[in-house]
């Protein structure tokens, strides 16, 4: 059971307002997506979740409890795959684990030939690419003791052809797992392709525009992107944002 509940949430930095009165849910096993203005507060709402910063108004509850202000709740991954350099592949993946101290190395090295990646798990991240760096990164959250998964942007930095086979895996690992994940992009195709729900932030200070319930069938077929009525969601969510900003 993994139950994000985001409850009035309010934040201010100096004189400038960032996010006002946000509240919406992800339920267990849900994969949402947060689509927005550059700059309208996806990532801050993202550190407030994760207890980085805390909120001026309002709560996050996890399951039922309370989580504000608290860190080690969630898992996050950051638009940086962020592993550590003197840390071979299989030690970066087993990290939150071993924070935790329930490190599962058999697991972790299964999840890693799931991944593409066996044959690395000595290896360091210079060795890697930039998609299959991005791929260590996800199975580090996903064998991370918490249930919910905070996602920023983790595709922005690599080219189409990757980011679309990347996205093909995650869904494949997420189908597995179902996992809660709360997703950040900018790119409409990739939370139509990925996502159960999307929900549109309006420019600073960011509230909710619209959500968008997504009606395709898991698994997601790769040809879903050459469909009318995939193109029929993407013109009324671009036109969506077009308002908000």
């Amino acid at each position: 059971m993994s139950e994000l509940v985001v409850n009035q949430i309010g934040k201010s930095f100096t004189d400038q307002e960032v996010l006002a009165d946000l509240s919406f849910s992800v339920k267990d096993g849900e994969f949402v997506s947060l689509l927005g203005p550059s700059g309208s507060g996806k990532s801050t709402l993202f550190h407030l979740i994760g207890g980085m910063y805390t909120p001026d108004t309002g709560d996050f509850y996890l399951d039922g409890n309370k989580i504000t202000g608290k860190r080690g709740a969630i898992s996050y991954t950051p638009q940086s795959p962020s592993l550590f350099p003197w840390r071979t592949i299989l030690e970066n993946v087993v990290l939150g684990a071993e924070i935790q101290g329930k490190p599962d190395y058999q697991k972790a090295r299964a999840m890693l030939v799931k991944a593409g990646l066996s044959g690395y798990e000595n290896a360091y991240p210079y060795a890697l690419s930039g998609g299959m760096r991005q791929r260590v990164a996800f199975v580090r959250a996903l064998l991370s003791p918490q249930d919910f998964i905070c996602l920023d942007e983790p595709f922005s930095a690599l080219d189409e052809f990757t980011r679309l086979e990347m996205q093909k895996w995650l869904l494949t690992i997420w189908e597995e797992n179902r996992q809660s994940i709360l997703f950040v992009t900018h790119n409409i195709e990739e939370a139509l392709y990925l996502s159960d729900r999307i929900i549109v932030l309006s420019s600073k200070p960011a509230t909710i525009k619209k959500e968008f319930k997504i009606p395709f069938e898991r698994p997601r077929d790769p040809n879903l992107f050459l469909t009318e009525e995939f193109l029929q969601w993407k013109r009324a969510i671009y036109q969506e944002l077009q308002g908000a900003i």
